[in-house]
């Protein structure tokens, strides 16, 4: 079965005829390691589904690199102010691993939600994004870096291993060499 289907799947009840017509909006791209899916400041003109891969959104401030989040595999994602309001994006989106995603125009997503099944998909997914959301800002919030990065080792040990230091560092909020302390103040 196709990836994406049995993600929608997992949401909804997805007829063949349906999933058909939403198959026949999407095409497959291999994205290399490290590179641009997205550069802040332009408008995101797709909506994605990462089957394989790992990605990392981030800003940039200052000349600087602040990363936002991390998507794994298998989501939905893209940059969502800038998709939904057609206006520049605040972030980029970059492929940390190599990565394979299914992409659908605006126009495309948009003329599917005729379908019921895509409707509620995505209403679900806006919800479950909104509440990952929510949840990263009271982490960000309430617990300091340390405790963060306990929090993403319990979660998913997995993830972690597959993010580089810097980038993970960055998602922190801390400088590589205090990610580095913490982690060796764990493994004691």
């Amino acid at each position: 079965m196709h990836p994406f289907k049995d993600f929608i799947s997992a949401y909804v009840p997805l007829s063949n005829e349906d999933w058909h017509e939403i198959e026949a909006k999407i095409i497959r791209e291999v994205v290399n390691k490290d590179a641009l899916i997205l550069k802040e400041g332009s408008v995101c003109r797709h909506l994605y589904f990462l089957e394989t891969g790992l990605l990392r959104f981030f800003r940039l401030k200052d000349g600087e690199e602040i990363t936002k989040f991390f998507t794994l595999e298998p989501y939905l994602f893209t940059s969502q102010k800038s998709f939904s309001d057609r206006i520049p994006a605040a972030e980029s989106i970059q492929a940390i691993e190599e990565s394979i995603i299914w992409k659908m125009t605006y126009e495309d997503a948009n003329a599917l939600l005729k379908l019921p099944a895509w409707n509620t998909f995505i209403r679900k997914i806006v919800q479950e994004v909104q509440y990952y959301t929510e949840q990263l800002l009271i982490e960000m919030q309430s617990e300091t870096a340390e405790d963060r990065y306990k929090t993403m080792l319990q979660r998913s040990p997995q993830l972690v291993q597959r993010i580089p230091l810097k980038y993970l560092a960055s998602y922190l909020g801390i400088a590589p060499q205090s990610l580095s302390r913490i982690r060796k103040s764990l493994t004691q």
